[in-house]
């Protein structure tokens, strides 16, 4: 899933407002910085959602029986691959 500029910021502020509780920890920091790093961080996390989205829409479509986009079957082969090559980069 591709986010917005707008909903990252959202998240990200989402995010920082958890922190800034005092149950949960202590900013050591200016609150720009923090919101800047969960950017970063989010930005990263995305990316790596885009290209395993699309090494997997790549490799479903080269299987030698076409599949339809969308239907049940495209849907389970295409969970089923996105999640064992997540699970292959978190290995390396």
């Amino acid at each position: 899933m591709i986010l917005s500029d707008e909903k990252v910021t959202h998240l990200s502020h989402l995010i920082l407002r958890h922190f800034k509780n005092p149950a949960n920890a202590r900013l050591k920091v200016e609150e720009v910085a923090v919101l800047r790093e969960i950017k970063r961080f989010l930005a990263a996390e995305v990316k790596v959602d885009e290209e395993m989205d699309t090494l997997v829409r790549r490799r479903l479509a080269s299987y030698s029986r076409p599949l339809a986009e969308g239907s049940p079957e495209w849907e389970t082969l295409y969970h089923k691959t996105f999640e064992e090559e997540m699970r292959k980069r978190k290995k390396l």
